[in-house]
């Protein structure tokens, strides 16, 4: 029997004029892979929003005092942040080679913004969170006017909480031309959300701790926030100066580049990254290649059983375009680190056809709007 929060939904929805509204459209769709989600609001936690080509916004559920993982979403700014960075330092530019003390390769940023976006290298957003260190990561998030996020914590690496960043170099023809010492940041505040502690157990160490997990000293980044930073970064002029990502033309047309294409088109190992290895809306579900004619511009994240998404999609061949960003919780057993999440069963599937509603939302209004 459905509970009451669901009745008073779908009650909802027979009132809402779903024709004006992308998200009613989608999760009032015909869709096992939508209802079964719907019909389970409080376990799976979603928020949606999505703002139209005229600048409309809509929402579901958005709200970002409660606490959700925002895992791989964080590495978008960070990358933003790191090009950002080295547009301002004289001796270097984004494809300036460095090393990283401890570190076995020589890189640049731009390689390293590439695998974020590209596979969502966590060894990559490692090594740009090194270059930036969290006090610089904080306060370029506030200038930028993202009051709520907090990233304080590298990804799958064992100094994930260390406050030391490692020193860094820079080279050019070999020649040490710029030299960043290693940082001691300070420390953060514990996060003051709702919803921070989470499930019923989970494993450290191979053993079952049978208490909710903590989250408060985990990285967050709430939808609003997320949605705010693709929009600053397509549509800058929406924005102040301040809240603008100063970067130079090459590196913003870089980046927009790698946001959009696949791994093959990059020359990552198809076999192992297919086209929707990182895109979850519209495509998520499936290993098929995707039309050439959909740009999906975009940062997924997905740990702990949380799968996020932030996209500008692009549809050229029928001029339609709009942002979406949306999370869902799947971990039924509530137990967290065991590796036991529905991501292929429910929460892939539930962003794909989300997405593939609110495209086929906007298909439809387009042929109605030029219909005689």
């Amino acid at each position: 029997m459905k509970n009451l929060l669901v009745l008073l939904l779908l009650l909802f929805f027979s009132c809402a004029k779903e024709e004006n509204n992308p998200i009613l459209f989608a999760l009032n769709a015909d869709s096992e892979k939508i209802q079964s989600v719907i019909n389970n609001l409080e376990a799976h936690e979603i928020q949606i929003r999505v703002t139209d080509a005229t600048g409309k916004d809509f929402s579901f559920r958005v709200n970002d005092s409660v606490y959700f993982y925002p895992a791989s979403s964080v590495k978008f700014p960070i990358a933003l942040f790191a090009l950002e960075k080295a547009n301002e330092i004289p001796e270097i530019d984004s494809e300036t080679k460095f090393v990283i003390a401890e570190d076995s390769i020589q890189t640049n940023i731009q390689k390293e913004v590439q695998k974020i976006f590209a596979v969502s290298d966590n060894e990559a957003y490692n090594r740009l969170f090194e270059f930036l260190g969290q006090d610089e990561i904080n306060k370029r998030l506030r200038a930028k006017g993202l009051e709520k996020a907090i990233i304080r914590h590298r990804l799958s690496t064992e100094n994930a909480d260390d406050l030391q960043t490692k020193a860094m170099l820079f080279l050019k023809n070999d020649d040490i031309v710029y030299d960043q010492k290693a940082k001691k940041n300070q420390e953060i505040e514990n996060l003051r959300i709702l919803n921070a502690q989470k499930g019923k157990g989970f494993y450290r160490n191979d053993s079952l701790i049978q208490k909710p997990m903590d989250f408060s000293q985990k990285n967050y980044l709430p939808i609003n926030e997320l949605h705010k930073l693709m929009q600053q970064l397509y549509f800058p002029d929406l924005y102040d100066e301040t809240a603008r990502f100063q970067l130079s033309k090459s590196d913003r047309d870089f980046v927009m580049k790698v946001m959009y294409e696949t791994p093959k088109q990059q020359g990552f190992d198809t076999e192992e990254y297919y086209d929707s290895y990182v895109k979850f809306f519209m495509f998520g579900d499936t290993k098929k290649t995707m039309p050439k004619y959909i740009k999906i511009y975009n940062k997924v994240g997905y740990a702990y059983g949380f799968l996020t998404d932030s996209a500008y999609i692009v549809d050229e061949l029928n001029d339609i375009s709009f942002v979406i960003t949306a999370t869902i919780h799947v971990n039924e057993n509530l137990i967290y680190n065991d590796d036991t999440y529905e991501y292929e069963t429910i929460g892939i599937p539930f962003l794909a056809e989300l997405g593939r509603q609110v495209h086929a939302f906007y298909l439809e209004k387009k042929q109605k709007d030029t219909t005689p």
